[in-house]
């Protein structure tokens, strides 16, 4: 019988050997646990006794459920996963999930500021208080690197070199790349080091290497980051929601639209694949519009 030491197994190969992140860990073992409750209502909780049918009840479950078809499709994924690892360690005989075949997932364009609204945004930061100078900064270094929410709050002294205006980024699966960032940038991390995290670090007495801190020295976390710019959008001109991940998006639709060109900004991201990067492709509204009056008789 296969058991809870097998999926535990599993979760920490997604650490050790995959490099995976914890949030990604808890994704997959959320996906399992739910199948597993699927399981204990069958009365069978053993997973080496699963069938391609039971598969397959369960993923009509999941669409009567009115699940979308991205989640659906990563419980299968995440699941698909698991028997793989299950079957590698001679744990099962099959992987039932290996049949299933979803559709194409749908393409979900990404949100992104406008050049514009950027302004807003920066301007709606600017001030004279410690906590100021060191929210412009995050602004501008999510939006001048391209950097993910989680690999921003991680960023260490060390990691900034002022002199070639290179930023050592940590990514996803302990993957590195170094990023560019600008004038702007290198300002408001200066400013901010000098004005903010050296007197809260003196002030609590805290001794570490983090760049960003919170009110109380300590370094700021994923969460913080977000919290900061929800007040920052409360602050501006603007209506529409913020999450850290549209200035990421800004960053790579300015790029293109200014005529990056793909490569680049796949290796600025950290894209594994070219088409992550390709979706962008999709939103340089303003590059379309340009060509579209350049080009279109009726334009």
């Amino acid at each position: 019988m296969v058991n809870q030491t097998a999926k535990a197994t599993f979760l920490q190969y997604l650490i050790t050997e995959r490099h995976y992140s914890e949030l990604t860990k808890k994704a997959y073992e959320e996906d399992i646990t739910h199948f597993e409750l699927f399981l204990d209502q069958t009365g069978d909780t053993d997973f080496s006794s699963v069938t391609l049918q039971d598969v397959r009840i369960y993923l009509g479950e999941l669409n009567e459920k009115g699940l979308s078809r991205n989640s659906v499709s990563r419980k299968i994924s995440s699941l698909r996963a698991f028997y793989q690892f299950l079957l590698k360690n001679q744990l099962v005989k099959d992987n039932p999930f290996s049949y299933i075949h979803l559709k194409k997932k749908m393409l979900r364009l990404p949100k992104f500021f406008y050049e514009k609204e950027m302004d807003a945004l920066f301007e709606a930061v600017k001030g004279d208080g410690p906590l100021d100078f060191r929210n412009e900064a995050i602004l501008e270094v999510l939006y001048g690197t391209g950097t993910r929410v989680s690999e921003c709050s991680g960023i260490n002294l060390k990691d900034i070199d002022f002199d070639l205006s290179v930023l050592l980024v940590h990514g996803k699966g302990n993957k590195e790349r170094y990023v560019p960032f600008g004038h702007y940038a290198a300002v408001a991390m200066r400013e901010y080091m000098e004005q903010s995290r050296t007197p809260l670090m003196s002030k609590y007495k805290k001794s570490h290497e983090f760049l960003f801190v919170n009110h109380h020295g300590d370094p700021i976390t994923a969460t913080g980051i977000e919290y900061v710019l929800n007040q920052v959008i409360k602050k501006s001109s603007l209506t529409s929601d913020i999450h850290p991940h549209m200035l990421r998006h800004s960053f790579a639709t300015h790029l293109l639209n200014n005529g990056a060109d793909m490569r680049t900004v796949q290796e600025l991201l950290g894209h594994a694949s070219l088409s992550s990067t390709q979706i962008y492709t999709h939103v340089t509204k303003e590059h379309l519009q340009k060509n579209y009056r350049q080009f279109h008789p009726r334009a």
